[in-house]
């Protein structure tokens, strides 16, 4: 991967395009057919995150930040792996082949930290994306864009009460990322019962299985399952039915199989943080900085959510997620 992305960023891709269009709706149309909407200079922009292996909710970041840079001129690079090490070494390689901009999300903050510092004191814009919202102004980028993770779980705690659950289990996939800490947190935080931790091994489902499974067999009095991810939420579902529980699951994220379980009420609700908008908007606003030193968010996170999603709200949001943009 490393490989790739240091080939593809050492292309020298440099021209311009045919005049933009004069409104929205043409920019619009533009992109849509694979012409860039403006006549700005092909920057190359490269976008590092920590997603793991067949994460289907970076695949919906990846087509947001996809059709932004189509419709910005913008030659668009992606490198992944959920070892941070990995990823600063991804983030190096952009810097050494003179990307320019940089699209990083902070799961692991203090690996990814000095880096970061070198991209910036390269003259190279970064922009923070999904994680790490309180080190990203510190470590120098732009700005952050995403759902604040600690909101986000006060919102899921909050709902938790409102739906009078007393004993709740946050399932963290993933040890060590700061935003899942967070997102528990927040919701143990605002949560009128108890809340648990349990610690899972994200990379192995029927592991997740069956440590969802025998939590529920031994305490009974836990009414409700909170997953950190959409993939997550099926095998919680399956855990719960083979234990014989009544809990409710819900979830963080949504995807096709969520919207089918909010529907069939086997989930309750889940908690958008609108994946694409946080890709389109990454490379938007890297683009508006190269082009006319723009900033947003005034030195603080672009939030993307958190939205409450029930089974109403999924129906009404079924033909962007079928077509991977919610």
């Amino acid at each position: 991967m490393g490989a790739v992305l240091a080939a593809v960023l050492g292309a020298s891709l440099v021209g311009c395009s045919s005049t933009g269009g004069k409104r929205a709706e043409e920019r619009a149309k533009t992109a849509q057919a694979g012409r860039p909407a403006v006549n700005t200079p092909r920057w190359t922009f490269a976008m590092i995150t920590h997603a793991g292996d067949g994460d289907t909710f970076w695949d919906i970041v990846q087509k947001g930040a996809k059709e932004a840079a189509a419709k910005d001129n913008i030659n668009f690079v992606y490198a992944h792996d959920d070892q941070a090490q990995q990823q600063a070494q991804f983030v190096q390689n952009a810097i050494d082949q003179k990307a320019d901009g940089i699209i990083v999300s902070l799961a692991k903050p203090e690996a990814l930290k000095d880096v970061i510092a070198k991209a910036v004191k390269a003259g190279i814009p970064v922009v923070t994306v999904n994680s790490g919202s309180a080190q990203s102004a510190e470590y120098g980028a732009l700005t952050h864009i995403g759902q604040d993770e600690q909101i986000a779980g006060e919102a899921v705690g909050a709902e938790l009460t409102r739906r009078g659950r007393k004993k709740a289990v946050c399932v963290l996939h993933e040890q060590g990322n700061v935003g899942h800490e967070q997102r528990c947190a927040g919701a143990k935080k605002t949560f009128g019962g108890t809340m648990e931790n349990l610690y899972v091994e994200g990379t192995n489902m029927p592991s997740v299985q069956a440590a969802v499974q025998a939590k529920l067999q031994a305490d009974p009095s836990v009414d409700s399952i909170v997953t950190l991810g959409a993939p997550f939420a099926p095998t919680a579902i399956k855990a719960k039915d083979a234990a014989g529980s009544k809990a409710e699951v819900d979830t963080f994220d949504l995807n096709e199989s969520v919207a089918r379980d909010l529907k069939s009420g086997a989930l309750g609700f889940a908690v958008d943080q609108q994946p694409y908008l946080q890709g389109y908007e990454a490379i938007d606003l890297l683009w508006l900085s190269r082009y006319n030193a723009d900033v947003l968010g005034g030195g603080r996170p672009v939030l993307t959510g958190p939205q409450i999603v029930t089974g109403a709200e999924a129906a009404k949001l079924e033909e962007y997620i079928k077509r991977g943009t919610r």
